[in-house]
C-alpha cells in the first residue's frame, strides 16, 4: 500500500492519513546544543524542509546541564519533548531527576547498564517510574540481549522503555541475527518500545554515485524482523541528527524509511511515524 500525504510543501507539515486521520510525524530522537552539535535552529529548519511537525531532544552523552533542551521546549511550546540526563553514579541522582521533571523533563535517557548507587541499584530507573518519565535506552546489543536487563525491564514492568537505535545492532554484514533475536525478545514486555533509526546505521555507506541520486532498493531485514516481534504499535521513527547528516542526511533518514519498508500499511506508518510517540512523550 503506498504512502498517501499531504501539505508538503516548505513549512508545511507533512501528514500521514490513516484510518484514525492526520497524524503528525514526529522524530523520536534529534541531539541539539550550544556548543556541541547543532544549535535547535538547525534542526527546526530541517523539520521544516522535511514536514516533521514535532521532536524529542535526547541528551547526549556526558552532559548533564539540561537547561538548553528545557530552553528549547519553552521556546517553542508543542514542538519538543526534553528527555534528559543525570549523573546516576551520584547519591543526589534521584534528586535532579525529579528537579528536570519540574522543570518540564518529560523522559530521561540512561543507558541499559547503568545503575544507582546505595542497596536499591534500580534506584533511578524506579525514580523515573514514580515520576512518570518514559526513558529512551542506549547500549549496545549485547546488554540488551542479557538476562540481566530483561529482569530490569520486568522489575520496573510500569515504565515505559524505549529502546534506541534498533537495539544496537551492528551494520551489515556484521549484523549479528541469533543475538538481535534475543534483543527483540524484549517485545515480550508491554513495556518495551524500540527506535527505528535511518538506514544509514543499518547499512554500509555506499560509494558516491556523481550525477546520480543516493537511493536504496529496499530495507534491511532486521528492520521486518521489528516490526514483527513489536508491531508497528511499539515502534518509532528517530532520526539521529545531526550524527545522520554524515550517514545519508536528514531528509533520507526520513525518506528512506517511509518509502521503501514495503510490509508497512499507511496505517502502520501512521504509528510508526507519529502516534507511538506521542503514545510515549508528552508534548506540552
Amino acid at each position: 500500500m503506498g504512502l498517501v500525504m499531504s501539505g508538503t510543501g516548505h513549512g508545511q507539515s507533512k501528514r500521514l492519513n490513516g484510518k484514525g486521520g492526520d497524524v503528525l510525524i514526529v522524530d523520536t530522537h534529534v541531539h541539539v546544543g550550544k556548543s556541541w552539535f547543532e544549535p535547535v535552529e538547525t534542526l527546526l529548519f530541517q523539520m521544516e524542509q522535511n514536514g516533521v511537525d514535532k521532536a524529542v531532544l535526547i541528551q547526549y552523552g556526558g552532559n548533564y546541564d539540561n537547561t538548553y533542551e528545557i530552553e528549547c521546549v519553552r521556546r517553542y511550546p508543542g514542538r519538543f519533548a526534553a528527555v534528559v540526563m543525570v549523573d546516576t553514579t551520584r547519591e543526589d541522582g534521584l534528586d535532579k531527576l525529579a528537579m528536570w521533571a519540574r522543570e518540564g523533563a518529560v523522559g530521561v535517557r540512561l543507558g541499559a547498564g547503568e545503575r544507582s548507587p546505595g542497596p536499591d541499584c534500580l534506584a533511578i530507573w524506579r525514580k523515573a517510574s514514580e515520576l512518570a518519565l518514559a526513558v529512551s535506552c542506549q547500549g549496545e546489543a549485547e546488554e540488551f540481549a542479557s538476562q540481566e536487563f530483561h529482569r530490569l525491564v520486568e522489575e520496573v514492568s510500569e515504565l515505559k522503555i524505549v529502546i534506541e537505535h534498533l537495539g544496537g545492532i551492528k551494520k551489515e554484514p556484521e549484523t549479528d541475527y541469533k543475538l538481535f533475536q534475543r534483543v527483540l525478545a524484549l517485545a515480550g514486555y508491554p513495556n518495551t518500545y524500540i527506535k527505528l533509526p535511518g538506514f544509514g546505521e543499518l547499512l554500509p555507506r555506499p560509494r558516491i554515485f556523481r550525477g546520480q541520486p543516493f537511493d536504496i532498493d529496499s530495507s534491511p531485514p532486521a528492520v521486518r524482523m521489528a516490526y514483527e516481534a513489536f508491531g508497528p504499535r511499539r515502534m518509532m521513527w528517530g532520526s539521529d541528527f545531526p550524527p545522520s547528516a554524515g550517514r545519508e542526511g536528514y531528509a533520507n533518514v526520513l525518506r528512506f524509511p517511509m518509502e521503501r519498508i514495503e510490509f508497512l500499511t499507511n496505517e502502520d506508518k501512521t504509528w510508526v511515524f507519529g502516534k507511538t510517540a506521542l503514545s510515549v512523550w508528552r508534548f506540552k
